[in-house]
């Protein structure tokens, strides 16, 4: 791949193009291949007995990932036979119960869907403040970890079968022992918690045994950059809605953490262009790495995470909000002090309805540095609240683990309950955890699968699965989310609420129990948390209310932001909150090693730590912006690729600190200079048959005092590694199909998005004209709105039950998804603008796929649908071959085993089983369709519009997707396909698609806009 005759390529074209890949741009075999066949060589599937071995392996974890390996069990209560069916239950018809996901400590409020007493999908709470009805992949995934065969089905004592009353009995005799020394020997590790019940209950043991001691570690969450920080005194809450700038100082907001659902909400209201002129906000991204949320930046800097800190407070002196003295040793780009001066003037400009969000993975320097410009600028009360973290307990996740180790080193740690968690996979390398661990005398953990950390202690207790659990949970805004269980536990797994319970004698009392008790004390005034039960309420009816809607109304601190006051404009800014270090230190931060390579750790956007790499959907999922599938890589430029002499698919070795590790290449556009970033999550050895020893370990680089960023980084090539990236699959063959415009461009030239492309006049087809007396379904997707985030993609596996392929037939094409997202690049190769587009079946009005179909498998519905009769197809996939939208899909193999009836638990019962040798697509969610049509029916009235939903547009953070009747004049899909941004992919095919997009807009800064882009030329195609 030669990179310089790529960036001469594109600097020697006219107007704008549009790539998806550096592979296109240069032609690369593997392009090539995609290009030339729909499904490429090696057509024999089983020529190696080890290729055959592998894939029986990975269908059959693809099956049991979709069911358990026991039935579906009821509480243990009298069942007697219906005398009068529940009036609430209709057969075939699924109940819904709000619930809640927990997620480094935080809830993701959850709708589950139940059919017959077992959960078969999720979807988000639409009245719950921290998501307003979407979700993440994580969410839309947890079905399949409910029902995963590898989880642990029993107490293990030494890794012999034992019992729950065993266990109990042993370790209170322990904690009897400690009784002495006031439990100086007692350790509790848990990760971040938020759960007002389970602290409660953990304080009561450690009131009971007050030498103990109560650790928190979670590598992804509370993890602040330097080594002994604590986290910032009080937590910051945005109101994206509110805001006309965004400034993100290396923020994922809308990727990535527990608040992105709501962010992206907030920040889809105000990037929607309903009529040329509209406002929107403007977004400004500095990164190292890009991100979902730099690729919907206006504007976007590519900067090394280490001169974060130097760009940040630059910007601050720029706006009046303190010194403009920067990290030592920080070098800024050329174009630097252009870009301060412009996003300065920007701020200044809309004091009051702008935000800067300092990202996670910063120091509280960074964010005291954010907080004083937020101030400066009037923008505390309204864009941005503070207010206490929400993890009213945590502390610096680095300190507590540094400061266990450090106990156990010494001997001082004679008892050890680890409540969730892997520390021995994920611990910073350097605090040698593991080893130390080996030292107490007793430990014991709670986790799902028996896993790295549960191979090393002597108890190991099945934990239920957040499904099968009562529980309580504060979401990222505060909101008291509950969790209430849809099935009881398959394997008779406990949760950490039931385990404490027990060890403070409580454990006659079920999760319900112990969760109401809390909040009845709390109507009481005997807890931390108040519950003020409406007058002349009592408190059950409360409770069942609460229990209904899934959280306790009025504690979100949205709630508190509404009446909070207002800072006025121009006020003078408070200080910003000191940041103590631990004791001892006086709590500055330590910059980073200036020399060789930046390295950056982040969790893998997919798997996370590896908490997720047995589920296979997730695993399989495209990473935004690369499509890679079920492999950790080391990002990093095209120059310093260059510089290095590497190309995308090298395999390396990363040398830092003494430690060594293998990693493949990928150049990533957009992506810094002289900086590598690296996912972790991959490389567990015991994760189960999906995700053991996939991928390369990243932890074994990471080190305490510089969790997410670091130079002296070397790197040599090993050899080469084959990658499974969808990136380069479905190439549109020069013909992209993504349209951009800026914000001024659309305002002076509406008509501009229809010029990019010919549309024939209706009457030039051979089809019959049909009219359609009923209802007309149709589809419209903002691409000014979509992040490329992919839970679509995940939503729509779980409602159609979708299978997977793994690694190696992905790289052959054969991924089944019926919906995937393409990435678009705009510009060069080292700062390009960024597109997503979500391609599902186009639903052609003038379908071809039809017209060659010679058993009529394919057919057009009353309504518009393109069906597929599944029992009808042979197989012999003309459809796939003419379809210009490449979305068909054809399970050459059997991926799912149909034959076990318990791996049914978890599969949609309305959607059609499909064997090997079937065409598949997606269907518009037609179930859902029959469903709500059923229900219109019955009452005798038509279907309103937004009663229906499909999977992907539920799921949809940002609101992208938008489904309904064409035939009716009002509905939302009709009164955006009737704006001047509105247009068909392929449309000079004629073949009259109902599925349309709305073109991306952008709101650049004219100081920062290359004069190039400035212009009204189309873009090219």
């Amino acid at each position: 791949m030669d990179f310089s005759e790529i960036r001469t390529r594109l600097e020697g074209l006219d107007g704008r193009t549009y790539w998806r890949s550096l592979d296109e741009l240069s032609g690369t075999p593997e392009f090539q291949e995609f290009l030339h066949r729909e499904f490429p060589s090696q057509a024999a599937e089983f020529t190696d007995p080890k290729g055959r071995r592998d894939f029986l392996r990975l269908m059959g974890a693809s099956i049991a990932l979709a069911g358990a390996t026991a039935c579906t069990r009821q509480p243990a209560e009298k069942i007697v036979p219906y005398v009068r069916q529940p009036e609430e239950l209709v057969p075939g018809r699924p109940l819904f119960y709000a619930t809640a996901m927990p997620l480094g400590g935080y809830g993701m409020p959850l709708l589950a869907e139940s059919h017959m007493g077992r959960p078969t999908k999720t979807e988000g709470n639409p009245e719950h403040p921290a998501s307003l009805g979407a979700t993440d992949i994580y969410g839309q995934a947890a079905i399949l970890d409910l029902y995963d065969p590898d989880r642990s089905r029993t107490v293990l004592d030494r890794g012999d079968v034992s019992t729950w009353s065993t266990f109990v009995t042993a370790f209170r005799n322990q904690l009897n022992a400690q009784a002495a020394t006031q439990g100086a020997g007692l350790r509790i590790l848990t990760e971040q918690v938020t759960s007002p019940t389970l602290a409660d209950q953990i304080q009561t043991l450690l009131q009971a045994y007050p030498g103990a001691k109560w650790h928190q570690w979670d590598p992804v969450f509370g993890v602040m950059q330097t080594s002994g920080s604590a986290v910032p005194a009080e937590q910051a809450t945005y109101r994206l809605d509110q805001a006309d700038i965004v400034v993100s100082l290396d923020a994922d907001f809308l990727g990535f953490g527990p608040a992105a659902v709501r962010a992206q909400k907030d920040f889809a209201k105000r990037r929607r262009v309903d009529h040329p002129g509209a406002d929107m906000n403007r977004l400004y991204v500095v990164e190292p790495t890009l991100t979902v949320t730099g690729g919907k930046a206006d504007h976007r800097l590519p900067l090394k995470a280490r001169d974060v800190h130097a760009f940040a407070a630059a910007l601050a002196g720029a706006v009046g909000a303190g010194s403009s003295a920067g990290a030592p040793g920080a070098e800024l780009p050329a174009d630097a002090a252009k870009w301060i001066s412009a996003i300065a003037t920007d701020l200044q400009a809309h004091r009051g309805k702008s935000v800067i969000i300092a990202g996670d993975k910063q120091p509280p320097a960074v964010h005291a540095i954010a907080r004083a410009m937020n101030e400066a600028l009037g923008n505390a009360g309204t864009t941005v609240t503070y207010g206490a973290p929400v993890a009213r307990t945590n502390a610096d996740g680095v300190a507590s683990l540094r400061e266990l180790v450090g106990d156990m080193a010494a001997g001082r740690v004679e008892v050890l309950l680890i409540l969730g968690g892997n520390p021995v996979f994920t611990a910073p390398i350097d605090l040698g955890f593991a080893h130390q661990l080996q030292k107490v005398a007793l430990r014991a953990h709670l986790s799902q699968t028996v896993d790295e950390t549960s191979d090393l202690c002597h108890w190991h207790i099945n934990e239920a699965h957040f499904l099968e659990a009562w529980g309580d949970i504060r979401s990222f805004d505060g909101t008291v989310t509950l969790q209430q269980p849809l099935i009881a536990p398959l394997y008779g797994g406990k949760s950490a609420l039931e385990v404490i319970a027990a060890l403070n004698g409580q454990g006659d009392k079920s999760g319900l129990d112990l969760v109401r008790d809390y909040w009845m004390r709390g109507v009481a005034g005997q807890t931390a948390d108040s519950w003020n039960v409406t007058v002349g309420e009592t408190f059950d009816k409360t409770w069942r209310q609460a229990l209904h809607d899934g959280f306790i109304a009025g504690t979100s601190a949205f709630d508190a932001a509404a009446s909070a006051p207002v800072a006025p404009a121009g006020a003078a800014p408070t200080a910003a909150p000191a940041v103590a270090g631990p004791v001892g230190t006086s709590g500055t931060t330590q910059a980073p090693s200036m020399t060789g390579l930046e390295i950056i750790f982040r969790p893998d956007p997919t798997i996370l730590d590896g908490r997720f790499a047995n589920n296979g959907w997730l695993q399989e999922l495209p990473k935004p912006l690369t499509k890679i599938t079920w492999d950790a890589v080391a990002y990093m430029s095209a120059h310093t690729a260059e510089r290095l002499g590497l190309q995308s698919r090298d395999l390396v070795t990363l040398s830092y600190r003494g430690r060594q590790q293998q990693m493949p290449v990928w150049v990533q556009p957009g992506h810094v200079d002289e900086s590598v970033t690296v996912h972790f999550g991959y490389g567990r050895p015991k994760a189960g048959r999906v995700g053991s020893n996939v991928g390369f370990n990243a932890f074994t680089l990471r080190h305490a005092d510089a969790p997410w960023f670091d130079g002296g980084l070397e790197i040599s090539k090993t050899g080469t590694y084959d990658i499974s990236t969808t990136q380069v699959h479905h190439s549109m063959e020069g013909r992209h199909l993504v349209r951009a415009v800026t914000r001024e461009q659309y305002a002076a030239h509406p008509e501009s998005v229809h010029a990019m492309a010919h549309t024939p006049a209706p009457d030039m087809t051979l089809y019959p004209k049909f009219e359609y007396n009923g209802y007309k379904w149709g589809m419209a997707i903002d691409t000014a709105t979509c992040t490329g985030c992919s839970v679509c993609i995940i939503a729509c596996q779980s409602e159609n039950n979708i299978a997977i392929v793994g690694k190696e037939y992905v790289g052959r094409g054969r991924e089944m998804h019926w919906l995937r997202v393409d990435t678009y690049y705009a510009g060069n190769i080292d700062t390009p603008e960024t597109y997503h587009q979500p391609v599902p079946c186009m639903q052609c009005e003038n379908a071809p796929c039809e017209q060659v179909c010679p058993v009529a498998a394919t057919t057009h519905s009353a309504e518009g649908l393109n069906d597929m009769v599944y029992n009808r197809c042979v197989g012999t996939r003309y459809c796939s071959n003419n379809c210009p939208y490449k979305v068909r899909r054809f399970n050459f193999l059997l991926y799912s085993d149909y034959s076990t009836p318990s791996f049914d638990m978890m599969r949609n019962p309305d959607v059609t089983v499909r064997s090997r040798g079937v065409m598949e697509k997606c269907t518009y969610c037609v179930q859902r369709i029959n469903h709500v049509r059923g229900d219109a029916k019955t009452e005798g009235r038509s279907i309103r519009d937004g009663e229906i939903q499909t999977a992907c547009e539920q799921a949809c953070p940002s609101d992208a997707i938008v489904f309904g009747d064409l035939n009716d004049p009002n509905s939302r899909v009709s009164k955006l396909k009737a704006q001047e941004r509105n247009y068909g992919i392929l449309e000079d095919l004629n073949t009259r698609p109902r599925t349309t997009y709305l073109a991306a807009v952008r709101n650049p800064n004219p100081a920062l806009e290359p004069a190039a882009t400035q212009t009204s030329q189309p873009a090219r195609h």
